[in-house]
C-alpha cells in the first residue's frame, strides 16, 4: 500500500486490497489473483482522466479498483452519449483487449480513481493459464450485453424526458426494496446525465427542480435521496 495525491491509497496486490468485492475479477481465487497483481500495472488517476478512447488500438484493459468512469459514444457531428457508468470491480475495453477491434467508446473517470492496466498480450497469455478466471470475464460480458439492452430500452422506448431520468435515478438505487426510500452518489453533472437520456441539459435541470419541488427527491451535496420511489416508479411506462 501507497499513497497517492487524490486522497487515497493505492494498493500494489489484490490480494491485501481491502476495496475487494464479490465482482468480476476480484472473486478469482489467490493463486490466480497473485498472477493477475504479475501482470497489473496500478496507477491513480484524477477525475476526468481519460483511459481509452473510442477508435483507438485497444492496449489492454483497464480494472477499475476505487472510484468510477463514464463509458460515451460519439457522432460525426459532435453530439454524445453517454453509454454506462462503470463502477470499482468492473474492467474496461474487455472485449476490445480480447478481439483486438478498436474500442467501442471512450472511457473517462468520473472521480478519482485506482485503476489497473493489464496489457493485451498479457491478458492473453493469463487467460491462457488460468482457466478460472474464464469465468469472471463471460459473467461480466455477460453482464454488459444486458445492461446495454436495458440502456437502450429505456433510452429508445420511453415516452417522455421525464420518463427517462426517472427510469437512471431508479437504475442508481440498491435494490433493498421496490418502495424503500434510498440514498446514492450523483457524481454526474446535469450535462452527463443529459447526455446518457438524450436529452438538453436544460430539460434535465428543470426535471431535477420539478422531482424536488414534488418531494420525489432531494439533493445535498453529491448525496442524492429518493423519498419517494414508487412515484418515480409510476412515471414509467415500460
Amino acid at each position: 500500500m501507497r499513497g497517492s495525491p487524490y486522497g487515497f491509497d493505492l494498493f500494489d496486490n489484490c490480494i491485501s486490497c481491502t476495496w475487494r468485492q464479490e465482482s468480476f475479477f476480484c472473486n478469482m481465487g489467490q493463486p490466480t489473483l497473485e498472477a493477475f497483481d504479475a501482470i497489473a500495472f496500478t496507477s491513480a488517476y484524477p477525475k476526468g482522466a481519460v483511459l481509452y478512447s473510442e477508435g483507438d488500438a485497444p492496449r489492454g484493459a483497464f480494472l477499475i479498483c476505487h472510484g468510477g468512469a463514464k463509458l460515451s459514444i460519439s457522432s460525426a457531428d459532435g453530439k454524445t452519449l453517454i453509454t454506462k457508468i462503470a463502477k470499482a470491480g468492473e474492467v474496461l475495453g474487455l472485449s476490445s483487449a480480447l478481439s483486438g477491434h478498436p474500442y467501442k467508446a471512450t472511457a473517462e473517470t468520473i472521480e478519482p480513481s485506482q485503476v489497473n492496466f493489464i496489457r493485451r498480450d498479457d491478458l492473453h497469455r493469463f487467460l491462457g493459464t488460468h482457466h478460472p478466471a474464464y469465468a469472471s470475464v463471460v459473467r461480466q460480458l455477460t453482464e454488459e450485453c444486458e445492461a446495454e439492452a436495458d440502456h437502450i430500452r429505456a433510452i429508445e422506448l420511453s415516452h417522455s424526458a421525464a420518463e427517462k431520468l426517472a427510469n437512471l435515478i431508479l437504475s442508481w438505487c440498491p435494490h433493498e426494496g421496490p418502495d424503500k426510500p434510498c440514498r446514492c452518489q450523483m457524481l454526474l453533472t446535469h450535462e452527463d446525465v443529459s447526455q446518457m437520456i438524450g436529452t438538453s441539459r436544460e430539460t434535465v435541470t428543470r426535471l431535477f427542480k420539478d422531482f424536488r419541488e414534488k418531494k420525489l427527491i432531494s439533493m445535498k451535496g453529491a448525496t442524492l435521496t429518493v423519498h419517494n420511489p414508487a412515484a418515480l416508479r409510476a412515471l414509467v411506462l415500460l
